[in-house]
């Protein structure tokens, strides 16, 4: 792969490893280290057409995998970083799911700490213990075997865990961003992002946080910062059915966030161009190059063949930013 290629927006396009075989890194991220980009993610399985693909869409029997490279086109495959267990005593028996595991580094402990979106044996999510936790693991080098740590709720044991983030500030402190679900019978849709600040080992949580009201009903949350603002987008509850983006702005993690509309432009079906957000990264040596990392989910035929759709963000002199849709791209031509 000498460019990132999309295709049409409805189209699925393979990215392969440089030993020829498919990327399989779904909702994951890309962390820069030893000189090197590393490109994470939960390996997906094929979906039987016998299997529910919201009770099994997404579940795990592998684990999060990671791949290298120094250019961003050209990814070799690490292995897995992260793995599933077959003992049905274990928290990782499979299958299970790693969902959007995200990775930051801690230079007071020098270690690398995983966050992840945790459901149990057999995958499928709810309110029960094990259905929607929060789970942690840790590693001494960036692509080694991370040391499952377990699992929790943030803030209170009421708050299910669903889609999350991880966010590393400039002053070293780490913050969990997640869709906390309390639905109830009586109030189906009771959910609304969170950021909770991490403690300094970025293990627990602490007891500071923000509920974003203005993040209603959101979720597959992305934070990025410039220029004396921070950015998240976000994407709607319709599971992997493609929705509307949207995207929030906030002066402080823990502050006030702003509801800035859909960042996408010309995406005139609205489903942020057939895709969920997954992570946002800045590119080495390219003041304000921003990606925004994207899943083109591939749930009616096969969730090995899903498209990463990754754009660069364009940010306005007022603050603003927004993404247009590219069929091809280079790093070099932005």
């Amino acid at each position: 792969m000498e460019s990132f290629r999309h295709g049409e927006f409805h189209e699925f396009i393979d990215w392969y490893d440089t030993d020829g075989n498919v990327i399989n890194a779904s909702d994951g991220g890309i962390l820069y280290a030893d000189g090197k980009y590393h490109w994470y993610g939960q390996a997906l399985r094929d979906l039987p057409q016998n299997e529910d693909f919201l009770l099994h869409g997404g579940v795990g029997t592998v684990g999060v995998v990671m791949y290298e490279s120094e250019d961003l086109y050209h990814w070799k495959y690490e292995g897995v970083i992260l793995a599933c267990s077959e003992d049905p005593n274990d928290e990782r028996y499979a299958p299970m799911r790693f969902e959007r595991p995200k990775i930051i580094y801690n230079e007071k402990t020098k270690q690398y700490v995983l966050w992840c979106h945790y459901v149990r044996y057999p995958g499928g999510h709810g309110f029960g213990a094990g259905q929607g936790e929060a789970g942690v693991a840790v590693c001494d080098t960036v692509n080694g075997t991370y040391r499952w740590i377990g699992t929790m709720r943030p803030i209170d044991p009421n708050g299910v865990v669903r889609d999350c983030t991880l966010y590393k500030d400039r002053d070293g402190s780490a913050y969990f961003v997640y869709d906390r679900d309390v639905s109830t019978d009586s109030d189906e849709l009771n959910r609304c992002l969170h950021i909770v600040k991490l403690t300094e080992d970025y293990l627990s949580c602490t007891s500071e946080y923000r509920r974003i009201d203005a993040a209603f009903r959101r979720e597959s949350p992305a934070i990025t910062y410039r220029d004396g603002y921070y950015y998240m987008i976000t994407s709607g509850l319709t599971g992997w059915r493609y929705n509307q983006a949207k995207y929030f702005r906030s002066r402080e993690l823990l502050g006030e966030w702003e509801d800035m509309g859909d960042p996408c432009v010309g995406d005139l079906e609205h489903t942020t161009f057939c895709t969920q957000t997954t992570a946002i990264f800045p590119v080495e040596g390219r003041k304000d190059l921003h990606i925004h990392m994207a899943e083109r989910h591939n749930y009616e035929q096969s969730f090995l063949h899903c498209s990463y759709v990754w754009l660069p963000i364009h940010f306005g002199n007022d603050n603003t930013l927004s993404i247009s849709y590219r069929r091809e791209w280079k790093v070099d031509e932005r």
